[in-house]
């Protein structure tokens, strides 16, 4: 028999959606928040020249500007006041989630509860202007040592772009954290998401121009077209599936009750490190790519140059890298992110117990096992979707990079957890609506 949850949400319609005004505001405000920030990718930081911004661009996007550009919604390949995007914050996220594995006191604020993550999350905040205040300022050096990009090179205009880009990743580090309290979905990835989306339908007419003009044929269209809905599914699938451990609690006395032993599950993600990995793997291969393009902008050849030759997109080294890249930093987030030994003490304390394993340090060995075999497969996961768009784009001249990769993963998850909570939030208003049904009828009586 299904659950009373299990029946609401069979029964969710529009009808409910159009009742549930704290919902409608939530979502309006969300969109409000999104077009604020489409709007700061176009306007251009000051003294800068748009036409040799476009033509360098145009020779740099394939390397790791491209990525960040992606991340963006284009704001990287303008140079707009939001070209820094929420990438410093990302960093800082990163980089106090390493700390707090291996440094004792972040360790134990993590442990802490609300106030050791509020105290974290102060500290990321610090670490995310320090971050943007040294890329602001390297860009703004980069800028005037390019040749003719700048129109009045000079200090102020360093001090200007470094205050810009500083206050741009900030004001839309604020912005998410809005998004987040008074809107839907997580702030960061729905920005994150907005800045892939805009660049979808761009890469969409283009294909569809190259369609027209007879360089892809119909036929490929079309299965283009199925494999993007099957790598979509695939990904929706994968990122739903858990491998679930049974806990059986025993039965306890409290007082002069006793209750009966209980049952539950230790849900294990199949991909535990998320879309970390491809991000890592794509900044690090396109890092020398980036390095030798503004070096021959600027007439230099060299070792650098042969090595972005080989590791440009669709080399096979390029592809085997990749792939060994992600693999290898799927098991190095996923160690950092989940600890076996924390879980086991935890269940060990609330008296909790997997069956046939002794609770403590065997039970520790069991879910690292077990994790370590779902990793596994959830690394093959995300090396074949990021792997599809390398083979479509270089075999297949395809220039739609949503096909797959990063950007595919980041607007599928943002996607499922913005409409796991538009769900729940219909569901608590069909709740207060029960509940007030149910006062009425008692008030009758």
């Amino acid at each position: 028999m299904a659950s009373a949850a299990e029946q609401l949400a069979s029964n969710l319609n529009f009808g409910a959606f159009a009742k549930a005004d704290e919902l409608k505001k939530r979502i309006w405000f969300t969109l409000g928040a999104l077009i604020i920030y489409r709007l700061g990718t176009y306007i251009p930081l000051p003294g800068m020249n748009p036409d040799a911004v476009a033509d360098l661009f145009k020779q740099t996007q394939s390397g790791v500007l491209g990525l960040f550009n992606m991340f963006s919604g284009g704001a990287v390949g303008r140079l707009a006041i939001f070209a820094l995007a929420i990438m410093p914050y990302i960093s800082a996220s990163i980089i106090i989630q390493l700390l707090s594995s291996v440094v004792p006191t972040f360790e134990q604020l993590k442990k802490e509860g609300e106030q050791g993550r509020k105290v974290l999350n102060q500290y990321t905040r610090y670490l995310t202007l320090f971050l943007a205040l040294f890329q602001a300022y390297g860009i703004g050096v980069g800028l005037q040592g390019s040749g003719n990009l700048v129109l009045e090179p000079g200090p102020f205009f360093l001090l200007s772009t470094t205050i810009t880009l500083v206050g741009g990743t900030m004001f839309l580090l604020w912005l998410g954290e809005q998004i987040t309290s008074r809107g839907i979905g997580n702030g960061t990835s729905m920005i994150i998401f907005a800045g892939i989306i805009a660049e979808f339908p761009a890469q969409l007419a283009q294909t569809l121009e190259l369609g027209r003009q007879g360089a892809i044929s119909t036929g490929l269209l079309l299965l283009i077209l199925v494999m993007a809905i099957c790598v979509i599914a695939f990904c929706v699938f994968m990122e739903r599936a858990q491998r679930r451990l049974l806990i059986n609690y025993p039965k306890r006395q409290v007082g002069n009750r006793m209750y009966e032993g209980q049952t539950s599950f230790l849900p294990l993600k199949l991909n535990t490190a998320g879309v970390i990995p491809p991000i890592f793997a794509s900044s690090l291969l396109l890092l020398p790519t980036t390095i030798a393009s503004f070096s021959q902008a600027s007439g230099g050849t060299g070792f650098l140059s042969t090595m972005a030759t080989y590791l440009a997109h669709g080399r096979p080294l390029f592809m085997i890298l990749y792939a060994a890249l992600i693999i290898f930093f799927c098991f190095f987030y996923t160690a950092i992110v989940f600890n076996p030994v924390e879980t086991a003490d935890n269940l060990k304390k609330h008296g909790g117990f997997m069956p046939g394993i002794r609770p403590g340090e065997r039970t520790a060995e069991h879910i690292d096992r077990v994790l370590t075999r779902i990793t596994v497969l959830g690394a093959g996961y995300l090396t074949i979707v990021c792997l599809i768009p390398e083979f479509m784009i270089t075999y297949a001249q395809i220039p739609i990079i949503l096909l797959g990769g990063t950007s595919l993963l980041i607007v599928v998850t943002t996607t499922m957890d913005t409409v796991a909570q538009v769900h729940g939030h219909l569901l608590a208003h069909q709740y207060e609506g029960l509940v007030k049904k149910a006062k009425l009828r008692g008030a009758k009586r």
